[in-house]
């Protein structure tokens, strides 16, 4: 049997606490403009690697909390936003809350709650292809 010693309040394969990400996507949500949100929330950060970690935090968290709503569809009806789940379940911190709530499944679900694979694995590279096997070159 194995187990993690990853406490609740971590994301898993991020370095980001699960409630600092739902503050995120949650403020994202509400706001009117990713461009906005990047500039309330990280304005030392440059815009483009700044959207580039709000549209992954934002993709895994909805991924999340759609896939959680897949496993107890009586939980949230709806969309699968921050502020919904936050409404039907009454907690300031969903990420928290759901990660004791599907602790079965938490081997099978991506991160930043569970522990399984990564979603949407990126296709290899060309660069990535093994090249044909033969003789060494001519001496």
């Amino acid at each position: 049997m194995t187990f993690s010693l990853l406490p609740d309040c971590l994301a898993s394969r991020f370095p980001a606490e699960l409630v600092e990400m739902e503050e995120v996507v949650a403020k994202v949500q509400q706001a009117q403009s990713q461009e906005q949100a990047v500039a309330d929330l990280w304005p030392d950060l440059g815009m483009a690697g700044a959207l580039r970690k709000l549209r992954r935090w934002t993709r895994v968290v909805t991924t999340t909390l759609t896939l959680v709503r897949g496993l107890m569809p009586d939980l949230a009806p709806g969309e699968p936003t921050v502020t919904v789940f936050r409404e039907q379940m009454d907690t300031p911190s969903v990420l928290v809350a759901l990660r004791e709530k599907v602790a079965n499944h938490l081997h099978a679900l991506p991160p930043p709650l569970g522990f399984g694979p990564r979603t949407g694995a990126r296709p290899p590279r060309p660069t990535d292809v093994q090249h044909e096997a033969g003789p060494d070159p001519p001496s």
